[in-house]
């Protein structure tokens, strides 16, 4: 069976030990990309119809409206089907100490009853928060395993904790 890994990801600007500063590509994506060279993989970006603001103070506001209105925004595009995939990496940045919804609109789509999930989580140090509860809850069936946690300001440097996390 093939692997595929969903990821949300923004560029723009973004927080990055104790500074904001403007990125072309969002770190998840970056380690996403990363992932695929290690699995071999196939990507899917996760997009919600109408992104995010690239000014970071707007963004945040955005993403905690939508978390308080427990919004499903909706996305550009979706896998035609996830049947042909056993193991999904999930990929997401840390959004109020959980996944962006965008990544809830995806999850909540598709049966994943049998799969395995592998969550990658984006973040300055709040860690994966309690996105692996969420994705448990919105998973029912699915086997989730321990999610790997990486520092945004490493991402570059992190081909290693992939390939040991991935292989494990």
């Amino acid at each position: 069976m093939a692997k595929l890994i969903a990821y949300f990801s923004r560029a723009g600007e973004n927080y990055f030990n104790g500074s904001i500063r403007s990125v072309p590509v969002g770190n998840t994506e970056i380690a996403a990309k990363k992932l695929r060279d290690i699995t071999g993989a196939d990507l899917f970006k996760i997009e919600p119809l109408h992104p995010y603001s690239d000014d970071y103070k707007e963004c945040v506001a955005q993403a905690r409206d939508e978390m308080q209105n427990d919004a499903r925004p909706e996305l550009k595009a979706y896998p035609e089907s996830l049947d042909d995939y056993d193991t999904i990496y999930l990929g997401y940045p840390s959004y109020c100490g959980t996944m962006p919804m965008p990544v809830f609109t995806f999850l909540e789509r598709y049966d994943f009853t049998g799969k395995t999930v592998k969550p990658f989580c984006t973040n300055e140090g709040s860690g994966m928060g309690r996105s692996e509860q969420d994705i448990r809850r919105l998973c029912p069936g699915a086997k989730v395993e321990k999610g790997l946690s990486i520092h945004g300001g490493d991402v570059d440097k992190s081909e290693d904790a992939l390939r040991a996390w991935s292989e494990a």
